[in-house]
């Protein structure tokens, strides 16, 4: 799932929309997911041909939307970039809070970063539910993400899972199980595995109280319940576990 092209995707509509309205919303998405100060003839050719469209005259379209009356493109930094008016109703229509652009930017990248396909499927579960708003069903799927990505990354290798398996007893003296192959983990506790990984020291301090904390969360909102589960408790859930689990732990 490329990001302009996962972009497109979940825009009602867009393959149908007017080359006009579909230039705006790929400039839309260069400028505030992609952090662009400005977009040429060049960057924008390429950003239809990344979603799968063939791209008009790009350079007559940007200069006309320049020379409109009001202007809906603006000369920036050798390129153009969207009139204010312009940049504030597709920030209202699309959603362009500056966290939820941000984590949908981390997670629309991460594909290219995770090999597992298991992965990537949690990975596209969990951004098509905070997409919609279901920021409690995104907690649970990013979870389920890092979750699976530790178990990845302790079997990947063999000095690792040594060291997990010798902590096993002295974490838990009457467990008796070990871990050889992705199917053993059935027999721990998901809290279980991330006190193990702590007493082998496996994972760090900080890692270790992420897991733990972002796993009550899970527990917390996985259950049926009257709590409110916020934008900013899902923005801060997906973030920590991202960058500090699925991209920290490489194999």
């Amino acid at each position: 799932m490329d990001g302009l092209s996962g972009f497109a995707d979940s825009v009602s509509g867009f393959y149908s929309k007017s080359a006009v309205d579909q230039l705006l919303l790929l400039g839309w998405y260069l400028e505030a997911v992609e952090g662009k100060a400005s977009f040429n003839s060049t960057t924008m050719r390429t950003a239809f041909e990344q979603v799968g469209v063939d791209p008009p005259n790009v350079t007559q379209y940007l200069d006309r939307l320049a020379k409109k009356k009001p202007p809906q493109l603006v000369k920036a930094g050798g390129g153009y970039k969207l009139a204010g008016s312009v940049r504030r109703s597709y920030d209202t229509k699309i959603g362009g809070n500056p966290s939820v652009v941000a984590v949908s930017k981390l997670l629309s990248d991460l594909p290219s970063k995770v090999p597992s396909l298991a992965e990537r499927d949690f990975l596209v579960e969990a951004l098509n539910c905070y997409k919609v708003k279901a920021y409690r069903a995104a907690i649970v799927m990013v979870w389920n993400l890092a979750y699976d990505h530790l178990m990845e990354w302790l079997l990947a290798d063999q000095a690792r899972l040594d060291k997990f398996n010798a902590a096993v007893p002295k974490r838990f003296p009457k467990k008796n199980d070990t871990i050889s192959t992705r199917d053993d983990f059935e027999e721990f506790k998901e809290s279980e595995v991330i006190a193990v990984c702590r007493t082998a020291r496996l994972l760090g301090k900080n890692v270790v109280e992420i897991l733990e904390s972002k796993l009550k969360r899970r527990n917390t909102v996985a259950h049926p319940s009257t709590i409110v589960v916020t934008q900013a408790q899902a923005d801060d859930a997906i973030t920590d576990l991202v960058n500090n689990v699925v991209l920290a732990l490489s194999p």
